[in-house]
């Protein structure tokens, strides 16, 4: 029996995780759960798995989740902000931490988690995108595992030879090939995407996602932070990774062998895959995912991905390559830009604006602490909003 903590429950992540780990009650125990701000849906939560923990993220809520608890009579333990989110993911009976919190704010439970030990099913891709080195550092010095939970990681961790950390070329390995659906604006007219509103970018074709980073899909962002996670997780460079955009979504990513050969990874567009493998691996558990159907789908398309449409992608790329602080002071514009556009307060295209003038603007540095990271994420953050308001101001 396996103790489980889910940072972020009350999102897509972290319901299928629980909807994956309940269809195994005798090997998983829900230990502890996390959400932002939804305290009714966390109270939902502990009342229908009753784990030992519950933590909200903002501090402010926690008389009230305490309160709800006490009306139901629940042992359930209150906590709250970021040190009842290291608390959870650091506790003794916790085996298994599905860190699962969008953006910065899961960095510093997720390296709590990797400080105690834990296996790490990581779907928060910010902590590698902030932090790399510092967290795989911690990885390695602490014998924590770190199994990647987005598709495409874990296609790639799928396709990979047991021993592939003593080197991708050393394994025969000549190229990781990231696919990406293109989102929902893959094939419409650039000079109409000005007028996208925020129901539209969050409308994905295949998976269904949070609203941040369906809008991180549409504008080909969340293939860009995936490309700097990639090369934490295999170790290695942008130069060793091509961007394939794949509509339908079924081959989840792929691995080129020097000999020719080319595994790939196929399945349902349905994150209880991912899930299931990580909790299980090196085994297999059931998952509840409908079978793939290969007559169904009847072909398979495949697209050089279009920087012009996609800047992101290439401002992503720029910033895995110029190192440092540059993937968290990107992360960081990416992260507020966004949230403007879904407030309404900013158009579209001009995330990958915001992105890059704040890029310019802000000297990146080595990344020697976790301090560093986090004031350039700091500064980013403040550079992005001064940037939305002018932006704003000129219409």
């Amino acid at each position: 029996m396996k103790g489980l903590c889910i940072l972020g429950a009350t999102g897509s992540i972290g319901v299928n995780t629980l909807d994956v780990a309940s269809r195994h009650p005798d090997k998983y125990k829900i230990v502890a759960l996390s959400a932002n701000s939804q305290v009714e849906r966390l109270v939902e939560l502990c009342i229908k798995y009753q784990p030992e923990y519950a933590v909200i993220a903002d501090e402010n809520l926690l008389e009230d989740l305490e309160k709800q608890l006490n009306n139901i009579n629940s042992s359930v333990k209150a906590l709250s902000g970021i040190e009842g989110l290291e608390t959870i993911a650091s506790l003794p009976q916790v085996d298994y931490v599905m860190a699962a919190i969008v953006g910065a704010a899961g960095l510093k439970p997720t390296l709590a988690a990797a400080r105690s030990g834990k296996r790490i099913l990581l779907a928060n891709k910010e902590a590698l995108v902030m932090s790399g080195q510092i967290f795989m550092d911690e990885v390695k010095k602490n014998n924590a595992e770190l199994l990647p939970i987005d598709s495409e990681h874990n296609a790639i961790f799928q396709c990979l030879p047991e021993h592939y950390d003593k080197g991708l070329a050393e394994s025969g390995i000549t190229k990781i090939l990231l696919t990406g659906s293109g989102g929902p604006f893959r094939t419409k007219a650039i000079s109409e995407l000005s007028d996208i509103t925020p129901n539209q970018a969050c409308a994905h074709p295949n998976w269904s996602m949070g609203r941040k980073i369906s809008v991180d899909s549409a504008t080909m962002m969340n293939k860009g932070l995936e490309i700097i996670e990639a090369c934490w997780l295999f170790n290695t460079n942008p130069d060793n990774i091509q961007v394939v955009i794949h509509p339908q979504s079924v081959i989840h990513s792929m691995v080129q062998y020097s000999d020719g050969s080319v595994l790939a990874q196929l399945g349902q567009p349905d994150m209880r895959t991912p899930i299931a493998h990580a909790l299980s691996w090196p085994e297999r558990i059931e998952s509840g995912v409908e079978k793939l159907d290969l007559f169904a789908i009847a072909k398979l398309e495949f697209e050089k991905p279009d920087y012009e449409r996609f800047p992101c992608l290439r401002l992503a790329e720029e910033s895995i390559r110029k190192g440092g602080t540059a993937p968290a002071i990107l992360n960081a514009a990416n992260e507020v830009a966004v949230a403007s556009f879904l407030d309404n307060k900013l158009k579209f295209l001009d995330i990958a604006y915001i992105v890059e003038q704040t890029l310019k603007n802000l000297p990146s540095r080595a990344a020697y602490s976790l301090n560093e990271i986090l004031e350039d994420d700091l500064s980013a953050r403040k550079e992005a909003e001064q940037l939305i308001k002018l932006r704003v101001e000129e219409f």
